[in-house]
């Protein structure tokens, strides 16, 4: 059997300054003049692997034996890949077959041919991967911008062009009917005691289609995936605050969430699409105006977290105290370190700041089962006041509070920054950095001081007072993260020593 060369082209995309597959088997044929030859060419396929119809079957060619020389424009329209060409190089030479390129010219049969051959390849890979991060980082850049990044458009929204900074995008804008469905669905999953399977069987039996769908049909899939989106959310503070505690990477300043725009919850490339919890993940304000409120959406959200398990939070779960209760001498947190005795396992609150620099002569280590105690019997006693008026709602009304509170989120972020050098601070800064937390802490005590003045109707979170009772009466039978809620509703900070407990209340 007659051997023949076989000519390889390969282009990954269309564009003008990409030599197209006919130009490249034209410069090809030269070399073959009028021998026999057959051509192999894959077109819209990168050179990241070898994984492209013509190249596997020009290989099953040259395995067949058919297969004297192959013959390509350039080294890399075969491979761009190191470990792929090394490979292919070793099959070429166990079936006796040369390799040529056309602008590059090389002699195969020795070694310094092979030598320059290999240089040439890793260059190839070096391009490829250098084009590879511009364009992740071209990604991340538009993303963190707010620029549309494709994808299927949320239920609920339909889609518009849009310019930012200049530039051509879209964004979402509200569908009406729609949106009365999306506010439906989050309404009903607030409710600690529906499922997923309970929503899709109350749209179902009520006759509310899915129009997105020729059936008109719901899946608790689709419903998880609504649940968790914060592109329906009207992001505020509170909002802000969460993916805060969940150690998410927020691209926006706290003044920017004034609850009308809806986010962008996006992961980095190389994290892969699987990723479930949000610690490590991007939140970006986006254009267009969100659908539910922060604390309907938050409801159902950490309810979601709960039932799922799948974030993993910065903040302490060994106690509901968690971000709230403070050491009452240098303002650092108090976390839970458990001792473990013959009959049982003991917990103690201990200063965050003493346990890692021994810096600090607050607190050494507080029963957390009788503080918890306390706090609860101090909560039960605070709402009493308001038995009067069981049913008044706290909400949000004065202008000043909003302000406060990002001032409060920006001074703890400059406070978080301080205690992220400790560990390799020397003394000197150690000193500077103990002084500066001291002089923010007090910031935070006087605006949080502020708040705790203001109106009493104007000081908290939609809250209802009558409801608050109702859960401390039953608190042994509510969730972690119920006790949490409510401990938030009512406290703004608490500040511990070994021998004091000072509380600020929000109402």
């Amino acid at each position: 059997m007659e051997k023949y060369d076989a000519i390889y082209g390969r282009q990954s995309v269309d564009r003008e300054d990409s030599i197209s597959i006919e130009s490249q088997i034209e410069y090809c044929q030269y070399e073959v003049r009028k021998g026999k030859y057959k051509t192999f060419t894959d077109k819209g396929y990168s050179g990241k692997n070898t994984d492209r119809p013509q190249f596997q079957a020009m290989l099953a060619a040259i395995r067949r034996g058919e297969v004297k020389r192959v013959i390509c424009y350039k080294l890399d329209r075969i491979s761009r890949s190191i470990l792929d060409f090394a490979t292919m190089m070793a099959e070429f030479q166990d079936h006796g077959v040369e390799f040529v390129s056309c602008t590059e010219k090389f002699d195969t049969s020795t070694p310094m041919g092979r030598a320059m051959l290999n240089i040439c390849i890793v260059f190839a890979q070096l391009e490829r991967e250098t084009i590879q991060m511009r364009v992740t980082d071209a990604y991340i850049s538009r993303s963190r911008k707010g620029f549309y990044m494709g994808g299927r458009i949320p239920y609920g929204y339909k889609k518009e062009p849009y310019m930012i900074d200049g530039k051509k995008t879209s964004h979402y804008v509200i569908d009406p009917e729609e949106a009365e469905v999306v506010k439906l669905i989050y309404n009903l999953y607030a409710d600690p005691q529906t499922s997923y399977g309970d929503i899709v069987k109350y749209l179902e039996e009520n006759g509310i289609a899915n129009k997105r769908r020729k059936d008109g049909s719901w899946d608790k899939a689709r419903i998880a995936e609504m649940i968790k989106n914060p592109v329906y959310v009207r992001a505020d503070l509170d909002l802000y605050r969460f993916y805060k505690d969940q150690g998410t990477n927020l691209h926006n300043n706290p003044e920017d969430y004034v609850g009308i725009f809806g986010c962008y919850l996006f992961s980095d490339k190389k994290a892969g699409r699987k990723q479930c919890h949000l610690q490590g993940q991007h939140v970006v304000l986006a254009p267009h105006e969100g659908i539910v409120t922060s604390d309907v959406w938050l409801k159902a959200r950490l309810k979601c977290l709960g039932n799922k398990q799948v974030t993993k939070p910065i903040k302490a779960s060994n106690t509901w105290l968690a971000g709230k209760i403070k050491c009452g001498k240098c303002g650092y947190a108090l976390t839970v370190r458990k001792c473990k005795l013959k009959t049982r396992t003991r917990r103690y609150l201990i200063c965050s700041h003493r346990m890692q620099t021994n810096r600090c002569e607050g607190v050494g280590g507080i029963d957390a089962d009788a503080f918890e105690a306390f706090i609860l019997s101090e909560m039960k006693e605070h709402v009493k006041q308001f038995e009067l008026t069981p049913d008044i709602v706290i909400k949000h009304e004065n202008p000043r509070i909003h302000e406060l509170n990002i001032k409060i989120e920006q001074v703890q972020a400059e406070i978080g920054k301080l205690v992220d050098k400790v560990s390799t601070a020397n003394d000197v800064l150690m000193d500077y950095i103990n002084k500066r937390v001291k002089e923010l802490d007090s910031q935070v005590s006087a605006y949080k001081q502020e708040l705790s003045e203001l109106s009493p109707l104007a000081n908290s979170s939609e809250c209802n007072v009558r409801q608050l009772k109702g859960y401390m009466d039953r608190w042994d039978e509510l969730s972690f993260d119920d006790k949490r809620a409510v401990v938030d509703q009512l406290i703004v900070v608490i500040k511990a020593t070994q021998d004091d407990c000072e509380i600020t209340w929000k109402f």
